[in-house]
């Protein structure tokens, strides 16, 4: 359990997930995430790194849980930080990021893969931001990555989900598979794009990284912001209690 480094193939780095039952990480697991994708983007032999996860779905978000168990603020403050510092090493990684999503890609996950290079998904994945539901705001920046604005809006008000097939369709995901096939899909991208120059493909991505039109750091801190207030109000804990299931009439 926890995050783990692989090479299983030359020039490729695999990074996986696994917290069961949902990934639903905890503070300390996006920390590990960020410090994993980061180790791997400055191994001079790697040339593409391929996010998985095992179980259930690719990413469930923030541990609830964990935040429902602190009396005060540091569990918020921590995945605040470690969700910060978790996008940033995917979208900073000095080398091309493909996600591999399979099943739930919900919140924090949004954050992952909208923030990764390419995107490979099995048929069953599902993407969306449920934090109007969870008390929270955030990761729009993101999901803005994936579909077109109006779109992202309605998402985001609604906390509905889009398939892989539908993210397709918008130019978001590079390929659907099979679930079985999913992780030999991403490998097989990955090795393709660790054929190219080891140089040339980092000054590739620093340059593309050098004229996005959104400072995604600086986006998502500005939404972070949004989070606290929800939270320190008391809207954040009474949402968060009932799912956003129990809604003022």
């Amino acid at each position: 359990m926890g995050v783990s480094t692989s090479g299983p193939d030359k020039g490729v780095a695999l990074v996986t997930v696994d917290f069961p039952p949902v990934n639903a990480l905890p503070v300390r697991g996006w920390y590990e995430l960020a410090d994993a994708v980061r180790a791997a983007g400055r191994d001079p032999e790697t040339r593409c790194v391929v996010l998985a996860a095992e179980g259930r779905g690719f990413n469930a978000g923030v541990d609830i849980k964990e935040m429902q168990r602190d009396s005060g603020h540091g569990a918020l403050i921590g995945a605040n930080r470690g969700c910060y510092e978790a996008f940033a090493a995917v979208y900073e990684c000095e080398v091309p990021v493909v996600a591999a999503v399979h099943g739930f890609c919900l919140g924090g996950g949004i954050g992952l893969v909208g923030n990764a290079d390419v995107i490979v998904a099995s048929e069953d994945a599902a993407f969306g931001l449920p934090e109007l539901d969870r008390g929270a705001l955030g990761a729009a920046t993101h999901l803005a990555r994936l579909v077109p604005q109006h779109l992202m809006r309605a998402l985001y008000y609604t906390s509905r989900t889009v398939t892989a097939a539908e993210l397709q369709a918008h130019g978001s995901v590079w390929q659907v598979v099979p679930r079985e096939g999913l992780r030999a899909a991403a490998l097989d991208l990955a090795a393709e794009i660790a054929l190219k120059d080891g140089q040339l493909i980092r000054l590739a991505k620093a340059a593309i990284n050098g004229i996005d039109p959104v400072d995604v750091r600086r986006s998502y801190r500005f939404e972070q912001g949004f989070t606290f207030e929800a939270n320190l109000s008391g809207v954040a804990d009474r949402v968060r209690d009932t799912f956003g299931k129990e809604r003022e009439r």
